[in-house]
């Protein structure tokens, strides 16, 4: 047990030491949180970021006469042009785009020197379209007025029974947990895996691991890597979480009061020019408030810690096998043909993730996903967030993680005891085989 304990120390601090890992752990919560703040201000001021462009109208309809106004990001100018003469001319004009409407509107153009911007053709098509089926329900005496009325969507809230009472179910934000869970899951296992199998490999490779296997056994030096790693892995996540919410936390305070000020300003300037409050002033306040209602909704604490379990034993499951592939092999590029059954439950699990399980989280299929162990710490996070998950099934899934880890663990030990010595021959699964069933 004490040459583990070495083993573990020993992978763990010459990783923790190195000015990279620092670097990443500390700097990524920064970049995350400086990434979400850019694509929020790109967002919000996108329209007034972006160039104003120039289009030419020739409307031999006379449908959209003064009819298509002009928007933050477009600018119409009608021309009485003829078309043909437009379409050579309207580049030298100083136009971005001709905007070529026939008197049966039966192919209406948008035209420009490269091809059109799908932003721009998006928005002159819905402006073309919103005039097109006034004028249309105009000429047949129907009240535009009456069947937008008619046509309104109806918005459904999704509700849940607490214990508490019936509550909002914030299913966006479960979403969005669910699925930020499961590709840290899923990226982590190939990353820190990765880093396992790598180990492995250069060991063996530099012919360091003779000397090692005279001092501890194969299985002790592969479980002692393990769990070293997979503490550097554990150690980076904690850090990661408190220091994202550390500075959301410090992000949200002062982007509170920015907005708050803002608001008190504008409604000191309607004030004194006589005009009432309006409400756009507190829209971005209110978004905020909005979503973090949304947070409040899920359980952090009892996803955090689920996440902490299913991230350390996916692990620690995924990694022996990892071991063992490193083992096999003398060099990385050997690892293909052994990396595809390894990592297919986990790509399989994520595709399914993206479509049934976040859609019907209680499906059989998703419970079954969520309690076989190669594939439920993708799966179970999914349905955590969303709440409901019976905790028969949330313990099942977690004892078979633990049985997994075990089973896979002394399956790679097997093959790691006899691979770790072997150089110069590329091994074959028929060759692993033999391997597994080498007596000691």
């Amino acid at each position: 047990m004490n040459k583990i304990i070495l083993i573990i120390q020993r992978e763990y601090f010459s990783r923790v030491k190195k000015k990279s890992f620092l670097l990443v752990t500390f700097l990524v919560p920064v970049f995350f949180i400086g990434m979400i703040a850019s694509i929020g201000y790109i967002a919000v001021h996108q329209n007034s970021m972006a160039d104003k462009k120039k289009v030419e109208v020739i409307d031999e309809s006379g449908w959209f006469v003064d009819k298509l106004h002009n928007t933050a990001t477009i600018d119409y100018t009608f021309s009485k042009t003829d078309a043909a003469t437009a379409k050579k001319k309207f580049v030298d004009d100083g136009y971005d785009y001709l905007l070529y409407i026939p008197a049966s509107l039966a192919k209406v153009q948008l035209i420009a020197e490269n091809k059109p911007s799908a932003g721009v053709t998006q928005s002159v098509e819905s402006a073309l379209t919103e005039i097109a089926q006034s004028k249309r329900l105009s000429e047949a005496h129907i009240d535009s007025a009456v069947l937008a009325a008619a046509q309104k969507s109806i918005n459904l809230e999704g509700q849940q029974i607490t214990e508490s009472g019936i509550k909002d179910a914030h299913i966006y934000a479960s979403y969005g947990v669910g699925l930020l869970c499961a590709f840290l899951i899923y990226l982590s296992l190939f990353l820190y895996g990765t880093q396992v199998m790598r180990g492995v490999i250069e060991e063996k490779v530099s012919r360091i691991i003779e000397v090692i296997i005279s001092s501890v056994k194969p299985f002790q030096l592969m479980l002692g890597k393990i769990i070293g790693v997979g503490l550097v892995g554990l150690t980076q996540f904690v850090l990661w979480i408190v220091l994202t919410l550390a500075l959301s936390t410090v992000a949200g305070t002062l982007v509170s009061k920015g907005v708050k000020a803002r608001t008190e300003q504008v409604s000191q300037m309607q004030q004194t020019m006589g005009a009432a409050t309006t409400p756009a002033a507190a829209q971005p306040e209110n978004m905020m408030g909005s979503v973090m209602n949304e947070l409040d909704s899920i359980p952090i604490a009892y996803t955090v810690g689920c996440f902490l379990f299913y991230f350390m034993f996916g692990y620690l499951l995924y990694s022996a096998l990892f071991a063992a592939v490193g083992s096999a092999v003398d060099s990385e590029t050997e690892t293909q043909q052994f990396m595809i059954p390894v990592t297919l439950p986990l790509i399989f699990t994520f595709a399914m993730s993206q479509s049934v399980i976040i859609n019907n989280p209680d499906s059989t299929l998703s419970v079954w996903l969520s309690i076989i162990p190669f594939t439920s710490p993708i799966a179970m996070m999914i349905r955590i967030p969303f709440g409901g998950v019976p905790a028969w099934q949330l313990a099942l899934s977690m004892l078979f993680m633990v049985l997994g880890f075990l089973f896979t663990t002394w399956v790679a030990s097997r093959i790691y005891r006899v691979g770790i010595l072997m150089y110069g021959k590329k091994a074959s699964y028929k060759e692993l085989a033999k391997w597994f069933f080498y007596k000691e």
